[in-house]
């Protein structure tokens, strides 16, 4: 059954739809697959073994009936540990919610499970999604399959290292800053950062979510698992006030539809460093467009700095939310994570003019390129995977940053703005690891991204080539 380890998704539920493998034989692959990666990996630290082998069974038994199934039928799910689900606790990556057990599935999870996916467990993040990479006092650091000294990122790194060593074919994930597509590159994964409210967000700790930043989306292992899971999961629904209506299409039935001669522009570093090999390598990823035939445009327009407003709008909410639990429990947070949420009350109406002034910028920088390019590419990252406890890097060939945040300059600026971005594996650095190219369109074009996501895969597919461990 080894062959079925890094199979897409979308093939395994084909698979027990046509009645060539059952769902409870794949559930009991992926426990024993976990059984034997997770010691390395550390990608779960819930499961639910047991119950998800006996909804496994009950459909086998639905399927020999011949009772219609979803679209994710019988496939084993992992949940990132920032989201609830029925039976399990929601931990938060943070000691004071060791014992937090979910009353409800979240909206997205409710969904999933709709489809027929079976949830197996839940994966590892970081404290509250905080940083990008994947270690916490409760759980420890998450490890990359590519290489165990790496980090595979962050927020959702136990998703994209369960994604990466093959022991699930999906996997939940979150991105309020490139916490989807900063482990995906670090792990050769393909993940989808959508439009605000295309996957509706449920309350966190009771409290309605505020910052327009942060949404959901999936980490798998090729883009059309990606489409049907947002087909399984996408729309209005009440519980979000921001969440907007289906979009009336089925990105997996479009994903063939990319428009011809696109115009394209390519940013290779938007003002910063860039790890050498990992430039070079992006390059050769936008030139697959022009090979496509597209038309693919270098530019080099100054990008306007969003880092600090970027913290100085997120960092409220984080604050609002915890400040009970902090004064309390302070000592059972982790100290950056409670020096950086406790800096909120620092940040006065001022500041946050300035943040929005400088997210306008950035809006209408967003706005100049979409009038004259149909898709923006770049890095999703500067540098290679590094490890696993941290730091983030400091210097990329030889020069130091200016900014700790330089190190994901690529991904939090499409969070302020809001445009659908996606990173799909660019190539591999001289120490073989992976490194990411994003795809950037329009607001709400989700659409546009999945179709030249699949038709870059299509020119050079990846999951043929996965780490063995």
């Amino acid at each position: 059954m080894n062959e079925l380890y890094w199979k897409p998704a979308h093939e395994l539920a084909a698979m027990i739809r046509q009645r060539e493998i059952k769902p409870s034989e794949l559930m009991d692959v992926t426990i024993r697959r976990i059984e034997a990666t997770n010691s390395k990996l550390n990608a779960f630290v819930a499961l639910r073994a047991d119950e998800a082998m006996a909804e496994a069974r009950a459909l086998d038994e639905k399927i020999a009936r011949g009772e219609k199934v979803g679209t994710l039928a019988g496939l084993p799910l992992g949940v990132k540990d920032l989201e609830d689900t029925v039976g399990l606790v929601t931990s938060h990556g943070s000691k004071p919610f060791k014992d937090n057990m979910a009353k409800k599935d979240s909206i997205q999870v409710a969904r999933l499970k709709s489809a027929g996916a079976i949830v197996i467990g839940k994966t590892n993040a970081p404290e509250f999604g905080y940083t990008a990479f994947t270690k916490n006092l409760l759980f420890g650091p998450t490890r990359n399959p590519w290489n165990l000294e790496r980090t595979p990122g962050g927020s959702s790194g136990g998703t994209s290292a369960a994604i990466a060593g093959g022991v699930v074919p999906i996997s939940t994930g979150s991105d309020g800053g490139g916490s989807v597509r900063i482990p995906a590159c670090y792990t050769g994964c393909y993940g989808l950062k959508p439009n605000y409210g295309r996957i509706p967000n449920d309350p966190t700790l009771g409290m309605q979510q505020w910052n327009d930043t942060s949404v959901h989306g999936p980490i798998v292992r090729t883009v059309r698992d990606a489409a049907i899971f947002m087909d399984a999961v996408v729309g209005y629904h009440p519980a979000d006030p921001d969440s907007i209506p289906h979009p009336g299409i089925s990105y997996a039935a479009i994903l063939e539809g990319l428009p011809k001669r696109l115009r394209i522009a390519f940013h290779p570093d938007f003002g910063h460093l860039v790890q050498t090999d990992v430039a070079r390598e992006i390059a050769k990823a936008a030139a697959v467009f022009k090979d496509l035939g597209h038309s693919v445009t270098t530019i080099d327009d100054p990008v306007p700095d969003t880092g600090r407003a970027w913290m100085q709008v997120g960092a409220g909410q984080g604050y609002a939310m915890l400040h009970e639990w902090l004064d309390k429990y302070r000592g059972d947070f982790g100290r950056a994570f409670a020096t950086g949420t406790e800096a909120a009350v620092r940040v006065t109406w001022k500041h946050m003019g300035e943040a929005y002034r400088r997210r306008t910028e950035f809006n209408d920088w967003c706005q100049r390129v979409f009038e004259r390019f149909d898709l923006q590419l770049c890095p999703v990252l500067p540098t290679e995977a590094f490890p696993a406890k941290g730091p983030m890097p400091t210097e990329i060939n030889g020069q130091p940053l200016k900014h700790a945040l330089d190190a994901v300059v690529f991904t939090y600026p499409f969070n302020m703005s809001g445009h659908p971005a996606a990173s799909v594996r660019a190539g591999l650095t001289d120490s073989g690891l992976p490194c990411g190219l994003q795809i950037v369109a329009e607001r709400y074009r989700e659409d546009l991204v999945l179709q030249a996501s699949y038709a870059y895969e299509q020119a050079r597919p990846w999951n043929n080539k996965w780490p063995e461990i």
